[in-house]
Parts: structure tokens; sequence; C-alpha cells
């Protein structure tokens, strides 16, 4: 998995964005929104994406060196749940290009083309666009198929494989 933060301005007040996105399918696996940059905005980011993955094991968490992904509480969290972590270099943006990516696409594709009124309707608009990204939104890596189409392909051999 890989995961960063980026932040929007809704009526001159700053709303944080988590996400988790798993390398493999490119589906966003969970998401937190917050005023506050903080460590309780990651963990439970990565809490849900625990949960909702149903608890995936030999896991590789990779994000850049920022104080939240650095803080004990949430090294604490991987090790409980024997997750492997990995950093991008100092420096190197690069190499959180595919959290980077997909924060660059929701900002262009959907958040910069909405005056939003409402907390309501960017906590919804985020929301939105995560369903259209996952379930609609054919990529390039995989072969034009959206991220749930590439796993369901994924699970569909395996089973047949196992038959």
């Amino acid at each position: 998995w890989v995961s960063d933060t980026t932040y929007f301005k809704v009526k001159d007040k700053r709303y944080y964005i988590c996400v988790i996105l798993d390398l493999f399918s490119r589906k966003i696996v969970a998401h937190k929104i917050s005023t506050k940059h903080s460590t309780y905005l990651i963990t439970s980011t990565f809490k849900q994406a625990l949960e909702d993955r149903g608890n995936p094991q030999q896991l590789m968490f990779h994000s850049d060196q920022g104080t939240q992904y650095t803080s004990k509480a949430f090294r604490t969290l991987l090790r409980v749940n024997k997750v492997v972590q990995s950093f991008s270099r100092s420096g190197r943006p690069h190499d959180n290009a595919v959290a980077e990516s997909f924060f660059s696409a929701l900002k262009k594709e959907e958040l910069y083309r909405i005056n939003f009124k409402a907390e309501r309707e960017f906590y919804e608009s985020v929301d939105n666009y995560i369903v259209f990204y996952n379930s609609q939104r054919p990529h390039t890596t995989l072969a034009y198929k959206t991220p749930e189409q590439f796993e369901a392909m994924y699970y569909k051999r395996k089973k047949s494989e196992l038959n």
C-alpha cells in the first residue's frame, strides 16, 4: 500500500485528505478527511483499510517521511499488525508518485471544478470521486481496466487455478 495526504481549502478552511492506495490494483482502499493534519488522521485511515481489506498479511506500507507517518503511535500500529514500513527518500516526492498522481486527478477532475458552498458538499464530492475512481475510471497501468475490474479479474483467475 501507499499513502499520502493533501489539503484542499473550502471557504478559507483547510481540509486534509488521507488516502491509502493498493499498488497492485491502484484501488483507493481507505480515505478520511479531517480539519487537522494529525497522526489520528493517518492511524484511523490505516485502521479502516485493514478492516475493509480483511487484515492482509505480508503487507508493505509506503509513505513519505512526514511526522504523522514517523510518529510512535503510527509505527506501533504498523508493528502490531506486522506491516513493513517503507519511506520515500528525503526530498524525493516522485517516490510517492502513485499517491501524488491520484491527488492530482482528484483535484483536476473533481475538486477544482466545484465552488463548494458547504463542508458536506466537499465531503460528498471526495467520496463520490473515489467511488468513480475505483469503479469507472480506467487506468493505463491496468490495461484500461478500473481498479475494481482488475481485482475481480485477479480473483476470478485465482479461483479457477484452485479448481
